[in-house]
């Protein structure tokens, strides 16, 4: 027995421990670090100051995150980014970007969140989450005046994840990135105070699709080890390069990867949650989904295909072209039948996808850097329009139908005029980051070799265009209705949020070089 002991203990002195980089991985430690500290908030702090707790702890974390993507990027200029944590997470300029866009739209969230001026009853979270929808339980925390926080750390769990997800640079990594980041929204999207049957209903579709796609890219990492004998993208793409008798093992794990990919970005034909989640969820909730899920899922799926299968591209390139077509039809076309707002913007993110996509099928350097600055255009945009959608209210709650919107120019002007701003933004018009983002992509795609791709984006630019301007037709050309919704006047941070998502929107219409430029330093990825 001794002597077994000792030979495992001369065989664990031979084994290197190992190397983290924990200066390189700061912004996600301080997230996942905050999210704790959250935890700690809700089990320690007393119930009345637990809101101003969670509201400097979370912001002031990811300031001090923001802080630190900053002071990497001078090591990531010089040395052109590195592998850290023993070869799991990639430290370079599209990991650096994409994180310091998260971060920026998680504060902006996290404003949105933090609102307490719109509900009569609190915020737009259920006073008690666990009370069956109408009990008497319910009703009780209702009339108790019960504020629940404990969105915070599960929304900074949910950013941490997304913060790890374009940053995996192995397969198990960003499957751990990917469920730290949904497990999170699952919960956060079945707590509405309004409609909690419809919210409940939202967070199990959710969930239970979310569950069939982790299902799909754990067997398609399965497959992608069996063919090369890693999970690490850069043994990958090494093992695509040769010559291999079982070819479909990668190109089944290849696919059954992006399913689970392209489910996270709401792609189809793996879309059907999106607008019953989008409808169904806390609106803070929702604009949070739709952009930094989105920025992170599109990051993940650029690092998949440009690090770990380059060699494969004419292999991937005309499936995801296919999918990049029918996501943007879909989402133009059936965005017009639509009469729910949220629906509405769910739908259109959905044809955002698609453009989305038409930059990444590039496959070259354009291609990357138009995606990313795709990415902060629309996270801010789309931030601020489910913003807007939060001020619009009834006895019922938010006015989403579009009826209700008639006339709301009228009513009140400046929040018609910034909605119209922000659509017409999503539709590509001049002056505004739409377009600067819908040009890049498209012009990335025509140098890539995708024109055919190029040509269907501008056909569904023009049918989106339609509903959008028909939303801002309604609101100004219309007679208001007598028992029309009310605008109520938010806290100075809605205030705030819909103020940055304004003036990011217009900037990077005028002016988007900078950023451009930036995202162009940004789009080499590290091998």
């Amino acid at each position: 027995m001794s002597s077994g002991l000792q030979l495992a203990a001369d065989a664990a002195d031979k084994v290197p421990a190992p190397s983290i980089e924990y200066g390189k991985l700061s912004p996600m430690l301080i997230v996942f670090g905050i999210a704790v500290a959250g935890v700690l908030v809700e089990a320690f702090v007393p119930r009345k100051a637990r809101y101003v707790t969670h509201l400097v702890v979370a912001l002031g974390g990811m300031a001090a995150a923001f802080g630190a993507v900053l002071a990497l990027i001078p090591g990531v200029k010089d040395s052109g980014g590195e592998i850290a944590a023993v070869g799991a997470v990639a430290v370079d300029g599209p990991t650096l970007f994409l994180q310091g866009t998260l971060l920026l739209l998680g504060i902006v969230s996290v404003l949105l969140m933090a609102e307490r001026k719109l509900e009569p009853g609190g915020d737009a979270f259920a006073p008690q989450a666990a009370a069956a929808p109408g009990s008497a339980q319910e009703k009780e925390a209702a009339a108790a005046g019960l504020r629940q926080t404990e969105v915070y750390p599960l929304a900074m769990f949910a950013l941490g994840g997304m913060l790890l997800f374009p940053a995996a640079n192995d397969l198990l990594t960003l499957f751990v990135a990917l469920e730290v980041m949904s497990l999170p929204l699952y919960l956060l999207c079945g707590l509405a105070r309004r409609r909690r049957l419809l919210s409940q209903e939202a967070a199990l579709k959710y969930f239970l699709l979310g569950a069939f796609s982790s299902a799909f890219f754990l067997f398609g990492v399965a497959l992608l080890y069996g063919y090369s004998g890693s999970v690490r993208l850069d043994r990958i793409a090494v093992a695509t390069g040769g010559a291999m008798d079982n070819d479909a093992l990668l190109l089944i794990g290849l696919a059954m990867v992006a399913v689970g990919l392209l489910f996270k970005v709401g792609a189809v034909p793996f879309h059907s949650w999106t607008p019953d989640v989008y409808q169904g969820a806390p609106t803070p909730i929702t604009g949070f989904m739709a952009s930094a899920t989105k920025v992170a899922a599109f990051g993940a799926l650029l690092r998949f295909f440009y690090v770990a299968l380059p060699g494969m591209k004419w292999d991937w390139r005309p499936m995801m072209t296919g999918v990049a077509i029918v996501t943007m039809v879909v989402g133009a076309v059936i965005a017009i039948t639509q009469t729910d707002v949220k629906r509405m913007l769910a739908y259109s993110s959905i044809a955002h996808a698609g453009f989305i996509l038409t930059g990444m099928i590039a496959a070259n350097e354009a291609g990357a850097s138009s995606t990313l600055f795709y990415l902060v255009a629309y996270g801010f945009v789309t931030l601020g329009a489910f913003a807007v959608v939060t001020l619009v209210r009834d006895a019922g709650g938010e006015a989403t139908h579009l009826s209700r919107w008639a006339g709301l120019g009228r009513r009140s002007p400046l929040v018609a005029g910034v909605f119209a701003v922000f659509l017409l933004a999503f539709a590509g018009i001049p002056l505004t980051s739409g377009f600067s983002g819908k040009f890049a992509v498209f012009q990335a795609a025509a140098d890539g070799g995708a024109g055919s791709l190029v040509i269907v984006g501008v056909l569904c630019s023009a049918i989106a265009a339609f509903f959008y301007v028909r939303v801002i037709v309604l609101m100004f050309f219309s007679e208001p209705r007598a028992d029309g919704p009310t605008v109520v006047v938010p806290s100075v941070m809605t205030t705030a949020a819909i103020a940055l998502g304004v003036t990011v929107t217009v900037v990077l219409g005028i002016v988007p070089q900078p950023v451009l430029d930036l995202a162009d330093k940004a789009a080499l990825f590290v091998h």
